[in-house]
């Protein structure tokens, strides 16, 4: 068992802030198993090739610009979801695709848990995410409903 004590727990947390209860979840397993919080975030950086015509240069977003953002909205979920513990995780927004960056995360740190809302009711997981992590991840998943009634 002491080996697992500094593979970290990884939750997933998307852009739309339904994630709060996995957060949660996810700080409260790496508190009992006295391990490092990872939660991660991953985005879609912009190509000035994809961008339209219309749209001014001034306004452009470089995937600088992309992955700042990223991380200010991870910081503010964990923020929100944390309080004064929020501190204690280790933040990473990564360009890509959210299932592939998040087994790719949990296999470069030897992770021992994934944790990921599922954004649905607690019966039903739908989702290219979910589906993608629960068939790719090198570890255990748990999956949160995300709290919010749905109906």
């Amino acid at each position: 068992m002491e080996k697992d004590m500094r593979r970290p727990v990884v939750v997933a947390v998307g852009g739309s802030g339904g994630g709060r209860a996995a957060i949660q979840l996810a700080a409260t397993e790496a508190g009992y198993r006295q391990a490092p919080l990872i939660a991660v975030t991953a985005y879609q950086a912009a190509s000035p090739r994809g961008a339209p015509v219309a749209r001014p240069v001034a306004i452009m977003r470089t995937p600088d610009d992309e992955r700042l953002t990223a991380e200010a909205n991870l910081g503010d979920q964990l923020a929100d979801a944390l309080g004064d513990q929020a501190g204690l995780a280790e933040l990473r927004a990564v360009s890509g695709l959210p299932g592939r960056k998040l087994v790719d995360t949990a296999r470069a740190t030897d992770a021992q848990l994934i944790v990921l809302a599922s954004g649905l009711s607690t019966s039903v997981l739908a989702g290219a995410v979910s589906q993608y992590v629960l068939r790719n991840a090198p570890c255990p998943v748990l999956v949160v409903p995300d709290g919010r009634g749905h109906g």
